[in-house]
């Protein structure tokens, strides 16, 4: 079965423009994989968003200046596409040798564009070097459980069955891996990560979580598929009162993705993690 996104620009040579293309945005329905999940619009069992950082937006002054900032997207997890990732690198390209009054004008464009391209709000801000420097780099408040000793076996697909919990005893914890691997279901490169689970409800065993984690390895689909499969699949063993997982991936092209989905509403830290 052919993946939506082989109509995309992603593995293809493109040629890299420098003027404003918004027509280079490449929007792909969240429809089919959330089908391959048991999932409509109307029975997703999450709230989120995904969080998009450009290390290398930039554009010119009227006077001709070259100006360069931190772009931040907030992408609804509800929104009927996601945009693939080399078509949004290409666009952000096509605003660099193309002049705007001010900051305010650029980030109304890409919010425009971006809205338009995922069939809902998008929030956007642009942030200066200094500003985000001062923040600083995030440290997960929970516990690692890269160190425990697992046997693996498989990295091929995802294997739920893994997953072990102790339901006599309950708790509120953050467990989290720096572990997390996948690869691009079009051009097989590899995406980094760090995975995150906050919950409240039966102990999660923790060893298992990793081995469940590394089954991911050779597993090919894009980080939102990826993040909401985890999540049905820990919904689905725990029962959980509260459940919360997100991934913070390694950035390629200038661009991290980094989506979050949860049983509440959450406003996530958008400080990045060491190796972003």
């Amino acid at each position: 079965m052919q993946h939506p996104a082989e109509h995309s620009p992603l593995g293809k040579s493109s040629e890299y423009v420098s003027t404003y293309a918004p027509e280079l945005l490449f929007p792909i329905s969240r429809t089919t994989k959330w089908a391959e999940l048991g999932l409509t619009a109307e029975t997703l069992p999450y709230q989120g968003v995904d969080l998009w950082n450009c290390y290398e937006l930039s554009w010119l002054t009227s006077s001709g200046k070259p100006v360069v900032a931190i772009g931040e997207f907030a992408i609804p997890a509800q929104s009927p596409n996601i945009i693939e990732s080399k078509s949004f690198k290409l666009y952000l390209n096509s605003l660099n040798q193309t002049a705007f009054d001010n900051a305010e004008a650029v980030r109304a464009v890409m919010e425009r564009d971006l809205s338009a391209a995922a069939g809902a709000p998008v929030s956007v801000r642009v942030r200066g070097l200094d500003e985000v420097a001062g923040e600083g780099v995030a440290v997960i408040e929970g516990t690692c459980v890269d160190d425990l000793d697992v046997e693996v076996e498989s990295y091929d697909d995802p294997r739920p069955e893994l997953l072990r919990c102790d339901d006599t005893r309950r708790v509120d914890e953050v467990l989290y891996s720096h572990l997390l691997k996948s690869n691009c279901p079009v051009t097989g490169q590899p995406d980094w990560g760090t995975l995150v689970v906050e919950y409240t409800g039966p102990a999660l065993d923790a060893a298992s979580l990793l081995a469940y984690v590394v089954s991911f390895r050779q597993h090919q689909d894009f980080h939102e598929q990826c993040v909401e499969r985890i999540y049905l699949d820990l919904q689905r063993l725990l029962q959980p009162t509260r459940l919360t997982v997100y991934a913070r991936y390694v950035r390629r092209g200038g661009l991290d993705i980094n989506p979050y989905r949860s049983s509440e509403a959450v406003q996530p830290d958008n400080r990045r993690l060491v190796r972003q």
